[in-house]
């Protein structure tokens, strides 16, 4: 059968239509939401803002964050210290380029892996480099190669080349093998500070696909990112603090450069600013030391807080223990919505699969302590970006009051190897830009498991019966219990407390309130192992 010419006079006519309300969607930005005068955010996929990027030379809508950080160096008089996995926006280093010819202090820290101009490398290194990397590597190429005749010039490196930029101009720089070793897990920071005042703090790396999107395809808008820019004198030294410990002597220095699980373990450390008040902590924490001290303890505690609701965008999300806290703000009625990066939320690890009461074996084996939600929730999810881009965002919403983001992803290997930061800002004027992301991102969410991991999981129990999900019994299955309020009857509910250990809690809090997990190691018989195991049944 043939469709009429009338079908496809009125098929062309809806898709002129919506083409129209497209574009007229795109040449009127969403209304700008109002900014704190001290905590500025932005986002590269923003709809209240539009530009012209300017390597492609195409208008779309969202903040320009290469920009952003150019603007911000551009304002040093004295000093500006960098420190960021990867680097290879050539204005940006053109922008530290220009502050040093200036007279400022510039030094730069980069993670290992990307500490070569990739101009230096031989066809050898290149055919070396793993699938995806050498992907890149022609990405590359074809960024640099501004007559397009297939070879790098020396003028042409010299212009596209972020490296080779800095290189040629001398920037003092240095990664994570300063130390003398073969580098820490990942120096994982995305962090600029400039004259001791202004600090930049986002989840983007300094690259075209995280700012702005694959340079060959024009369907790609970028990894989906934030970028905070916070004028703090007091926070400005803390990131300074961090910095130096990276540093050390710097370049040809002493190997006294401290990353990774080499830094001394700090406590976070609060600031206000007006009505807004930020904490920040810096990864990672040996596993040795009490979860609740470590910067996904301070993400827990965070979650802890929640009346209200909790939205959260993560790239990666696989921390067991958060997932357990999550669950417990379930159980106390608090909405939660959860957007993962595709290609991590259905991984056995993945907390996603949890949150969802599904769980995924490798090898007919759960990882160790997981735990599917025996109440799941609907409204866990994958975002639907452009081919190729992912969400890069590592933040959550807490009550439309608190945000959780910075480098930080939500994982063992943030918390326990790599360099990292970790912010929490508490502001509903900031709160409000994170809430208007999340809702852009969710406004195409796809729920649920895909039928192909459906199959996977399905065919996964059959091929390993006697292998069950494992769940908590009801017993262990509890509400929270605020530890200076409760009775004899609600503590000996938590794992490991009887009577007599009820009793001494309660007997150790007349004499003074407990405000911390280590307060309860006042009580007799308490130790640091039996507080790590009450974290997430407790309030105060």
């Amino acid at each position: 059968m043939f469709a009429s010419p009338r079908y496809f006079l009125s098929f062309f006519l809806i898709f002129t239509i919506t083409a129209c309300q497209r574009v007229q969607s795109y040449n009127k930005p969403l209304a700008s939401l109002p900014q704190d005068p001290f905590v500025q955010v932005y986002f590269n996929h923003s709809e209240s803002s539009e530009y012209q990027e300017p390597y492609r030379q195409q208008t779309r809508l969202g903040d320009n964050l290469e920009q952003q950080i150019i603007n911000a160096i551009s304002q040093a008089k004295s000093t500006v210290d960098v420190a960021v996995q990867e680097l290879r926006l050539p204005k940006v280093t053109q922008a530290l380029v220009d502050r040093q010819k200036a007279g400022v202090k510039v030094r730069l820290i980069l993670e290992n892996t990307y500490s070569r101009p990739w101009s230096s490398l031989s066809p050898d290194e290149v055919s070396q480099l793993e699938k995806r990397e050498q992907e890149r590597y022609q990405e590359f190429r074809k960024f640099v190669d501004l007559n397009q005749d297939n070879n790098l010039s020396l003028e042409e490196i010299n212009q596209r080349d972020a490296l080779a930029i800095l290189q040629n101009a001398k920037i003092p720089w240095i990664d994570d093998q300063a130390d003398g070793s073969a580098g820490s897990d990942l120096m994982h920071h995305k962090f600029v500070i400039v004259d001791n005042r202004i600090v930049i703090v986002t989840s983007a790396n300094f690259t075209l696909s995280d700012v702005f999107g694959d340079f060959t395809k024009a369907n790609s808008l970028g990894n989906a990112n934030n970028l905070l820019q916070i004028d703090s004198p007091e926070l400005a030294s803390l990131f300074t603090e961090e910095f130096n410990i990276m540093w050390g002597d710097g370049p040809g220095g002493k190997p006294d450069s401290l990353f990774g699980l080499k830094k001394p373990m700090r406590v976070p450390k609060t600031i206000t600013l007006n009505q807004t008040r930020i904490t920040v902590q810096f990864s990672p924490t040996s596993p040795t030391q009490p979860w609740s001290n470590t910067s996904n303890g301070l993400i827990g505690k965070t979650l802890n807080k929640a009346t209200k609701s909790i939205d959260m965008a993560l790239f990666v999300f696989s921390e067991q223990l958060l997932a357990n806290i999550l669950e417990t703000r379930h159980q106390q009625n608090v909405p939660i919505r959860a957007l993962i990066e595709p290609q991590f939320a259905f991984r056995s690890y993945s907390e996603a699969l949890d949150m969802m009461g599904f769980a995924l074996g490798e090898k007919c084996k759960y990882e160790v302590d997981n735990h599917p939600w025996k109440y799941p929730i609907t409204s866990v999810g994958v975002p639907t970006l452009p081919k190729g881009d992912l969400l890069h965002h590592k933040f959550a919403v807490i009550d439309s009051q608190t945000v959780i983001t910075g480098s930080h992803n939500w994982s063992d290997a943030a918390n326990n190897g790599n360099d990292e930061t970790l912010i929490i800002i508490e502001s509903p004027t900031v709160a409000a830009h994170y809430s208007r992301e999340f809702t852009r991102l969710y406004a195409k969410v796809k729920l649920g498991l895909p039928i192909a991991i459906q199959q996977k999981i399905q065919a996964a129990e059959k091929q390993c019966p006697k292998i069950t999900t494992p769940t908590l019994s009801d017993e262990q299955v509890i509400t929270q219990v605020n530890i200076n309020t409760a009775n004899i009857e609600e503590l000996v509910k938590l794992p490991g407390i009887g009577k007599q250990l009820a009793q001494r809690i309660i007997m150790t809090r007349h004499q003074q309130k407990f405000t911390s997990l280590q307060d309860l190691e006042r009580v007799p018989g308490v130790s640091a192992r039996m507080v790590d195991k009450w974290r997430i049944y407790l309030t105060w």
